[in-house]
């Protein structure tokens, strides 16, 4: 059922991209983190295909990606900073089966915020499901919105540097990424997990 969802909006994003060259790159990741469920991991592999084709500039692609992630980041917190938390939940409870968004997923990037601080920003943009959520409790909470901007925007950097790279050096094979992102996913939140330990365990004795 998953896949009968994702492979449409996987087939927009390409043909965004294709119609659209460097906007549509931006476009699409600023949909994505805005909330709404398109890939990042068709967006930036196939874009960085291009690339290594002939027809992109490796890091044109790379900056339109990270300004796109931030353009739709921005746009979540700001729901979140002049919505609060009661106009996340209705939005949520009345359109989220239309985006791919639940409640349990919502809370969960609230849990992920209230636990780790601030650095979760920077951590989650490269955290599967968690990443395209944690822009709201971030703007509920009021967090500064300058560290706000420096941890999304290197966050967005580091993921958006990584995918292309995977797209330009799999070249034609790039779509045979899927099938090893859940494998990648795992990796990925063990090292998040390790980040956000040593942070704490900084602050920690920086306290003492």
């Amino acid at each position: 059922m998953l896949d009968f969802i994702l492979q449409p909006l996987a087939n927009f994003v390409i043909s965004l991209i294709s119609k659209l060259s460097y906007p549509g790159v931006f476009l699409a990741m600023t949909i994505q983190s805005a909330g709404i469920p398109l890939p990042s991991e068709v967006t930036m592999p196939f874009a960085g295909f291009l690339s290594a084709s002939g027809n992109f500039d490796f890091w044109m692609v790379v900056l339109f990606g990270t300004f796109g992630c931030l353009a739709g980041a921005s746009i979540s917190y700001a729901i979140g900073f002049y919505g609060g938390e009661p106009l996340v939940l209705y939005l949520i409870k009345k359109y989220g089966k239309f985006f791919l968004i639940s409640v349990s997923d919502f809370n969960r990037a609230k849990k992920w915020f209230e636990k780790y601080d601030e650095l979760i920003i920077f951590v989650s943009r490269v955290l599967p499901v968690v990443r395209t959520f944690i822009s709201l409790p971030a703007g509920i909470a009021r967090m500064d919105f300058k560290k706000f901007f420096i941890y999304t925007l290197a966050g967005s950097f580091i993921s958006t540097l990584g995918l292309t790279f995977l797209g330009f050096k799999l070249g034609e094979n790039w779509q045979n990424l899927g099938k090893y992102f859940q494998k990648f996913d795992i990796l990925i939140v063990l090292i998040g997990l390790v980040v956000v330990v040593w942070y704490i365990k900084h602050k920690l004795k920086k306290q003492k």
